[in-house]
């Protein structure tokens, strides 16, 4: 398992599009990847787990990601959730 805190900085936080494009990135890999905002632990794979969280720019999340492509699926995710949309 690889987790870490990451600080969302789309300027409108993880609404409607930002959490589609992040819900597309995660299906990418077959990791379990998860984010926790305060005491909330969302499925990262769906869009209404997401929108759930309610995260806005400049909150902090944990993101976890584990499985056999934890480790690329946290870096991958991690830089695209501060900006790096590749």
């Amino acid at each position: 398992m690889v987790s870490g805190k990451v600080v969302i900085t789309e300027p409108l936080g993880l609404h409607l599009r930002p959490a589609g494009l992040f819900c597309e990135e995660s299906l990418k890999f077959t990791s379990k990847i998860q984010i926790r905002k305060g005491t909330s632990l969302l499925n990262a794979k769906s869009v209404l787990g997401i929108l759930a969280a309610r995260v806005g720019c400049g909150d902090e999340i944990e993101l976890i990601c584990e499985g056999e492509d934890e480790q690329q699926a946290f870096e991958h995710l991690s830089a695209f959730l501060q900006g790096d949309k590749k």
